[in-house]
């Protein structure tokens, strides 16, 4: 079998890593070519072809039209297989982030390539700026990565014969030797963007045992992701918490883990959930926030969350309702502007009653700036402590589980059994074989996607809300 692979760049990053793992996978048993607008930042074990076209508009300075990127990649196919490829497997095309990019697919299309479209990323999940407007490509297979995205591409109108659940698999450590002592740092290692809730995971760390620390691995790469997070390090610097940034910059990565006493999550969204499966293979203990659409498939697998937190939530008088309700209500609006999507007004107000009932809000709903008004009142560690442990009893002892020994050895096998290179190898050969033999004919209802992405009842400030340096 013939496969070609398409996507905007190869920089390291979490896609990158899927392609890299499906060369991997497959390479005995296919013909392999990868097509990219960016040349590789590391060696591929594949033929690579750079096409500049092909990356991200930002980054491309010049004019051209899809036409010709189309017959570049056509021309790249036949030189490398001497004649058409099987699959042409494309890498988050429905991301805007190349205004041609929808209709190079469709070019190709009309030339008879038969494209598998593997969607890690969608714009509808708090993206509007890397919304297409365009209808997305019609009559050709799709992949996604976990049930919930599945299931709400089946509602949004793709046939099952159409559509292929493709989890990732995990790459297992080779640990040489595990330290003698642990030093009891919580250790969060993420790339520290928006979504992934540094607030939160600072906030825990006023919970943690004196003299324990929250280590934070790597700072993010986007503008506006870096100016939030240079506002958290000046917050932990002022207020002097015990928070490490950077720390995977000037140490190995697998000793940071290794030396940790836990790993914690406390992201607010994610695509396939690495996280929730790594820290069991470096044989450490997860901590922090579940999220229970990604966790869903991780827990029928037989791997144990259920001592996570499904929120944090704060008492409202301490923001200000007014203000919150402000907030989120033009947030709102302003998104479904954005997707040219329409909104009730009661839906609204039920929403956002739902999501303050009690008194409360959950912590990962608030932007920065509500978030470390939060902290303000919690650094003294008073009265205000109290009543949020009262509210959150996990927060009275964090990081801490019965059996502890018992929950890592379970998920470890559990991961290694469901996710293992081996059987993914299978799964992805017979998507392979299904594309290549099964002609579909179906489309995606962009408007029914949209809406089951837009759940008010998790719309977080910090995730769909441009940031806004605090005055």
């Amino acid at each position: 079998m013939k496969i070609a692979y398409l996507h905007y760049h190869l920089k390291t990053g979490g896609v990158t890593t899927v392609l890299k793992q499906q060369l991997s996978a497959i390479g005995r048993q296919t013909e392999q070519l990868v097509i990219t607008g960016q040349t590789p930042q590391t060696p591929l074990d594949a033929a690579t072809v750079h096409i500049p076209e092909l990356g991200y508009s930002s980054d491309y300075n010049g004019t051209f039209k899809p036409v010709d990127a189309a017959r570049a990649i056509i021309k790249a196919i036949r030189c490398k297989f001497k004649g058409p490829c099987d699959i042409l497997h494309v890498h988050n095309p429905t991301l805007a982030k190349n205004r041609h990019f929808l209709a190079i697919l469709k070019l190709l299309q009309q030339e008879g390539l038969s494209l598998l479209l593997q969607i890690h990323d969608f714009a509808e999940d708090g993206r509007p700026l890397a919304y297409y407007s365009d209808p997305y490509p019609a009559d050709c297979h799709y992949g996604v990565i976990n049930q919930r995205d599945y299931q709400i591409l089946l509602k949004s109108g793709l046939k099952q014969d159409g559509l292929h659940l493709m989890e990732n698999t995990v790459t297992i450590p080779n640990i040489a030797k595990k330290p003698e002592i642990e030093d009891g740092t919580a250790v969060y290692p993420i790339r520290a963007i928006r979504r992934k809730n540094v607030g939160e995971a600072i906030l825990l760390s006023l919970f943690l045992e004196a003299g324990q620390t929250v280590q934070i691995t790597l700072p993010p790469n986007s503008p506006a992701d870096i100016k939030s997070y240079r506002a958290w390090k000046n917050f932990v610097r002022d207020q002097n918490l015990n928070v490490a940034f950077d720390q995977g910059l000037s140490h190995d990565f697998e000793a940071l883990v290794l030396s940790a006493g836990l790993l914690i999550s406390t992201s607010i969204t994610e695509g396939f959930g690495f996280s929730f499966l790594e820290p069991w293979l470096f044989g450490k203990l997860l901590w922090g926030r579940k999220l229970a659409d990604i966790c869903r498939d991780f827990e029928s697998n037989g791997i144990r969350l259920d001592h996570l937190y499904t929120g944090l939530y704060v008492p409202i008088d301490w923001i200000g309702l007014r203000q919150f309700r402000d907030k989120w209500h033009d947030c709102v609006l302003k998104t479904c502007a954005l997707f040219n999507f329409s909104i009730e007004n009661a839906r609204l107000r039920d929403a956002f009653d739902h999501i303050t009932s009690d008194g409360v809000v959950d912590f990962g709903l608030l932007d920065e700036s509500s978030q470390k008004r939060v902290m303000l009142r919690l650094i003294p560690r008073g009265r205000d402590s109290a009543r949020l442990i009262q509210i959150n009893p996990f927060l009275a002892a964090p990081g801490t589980v019965s059996d502890k020994n018992g929950l890592i050895a379970n998920n470890k096998l559990a991961i290694l059994r469901a996710y293992n290179p081996s059987a993914y190898t299978k799964k992805l050969m017979n998507v392979y074989q299904k594309v290549s033999t099964i002609p579909i004919k179906q489309n995606i209802d962009k408007n029914v996607l949209v809406s089951s992405f837009f759940n008010l009842e998790k719309f977080s400030l910090l995730k769909w809300r441009d940031y806004e340096e605090e005055k």
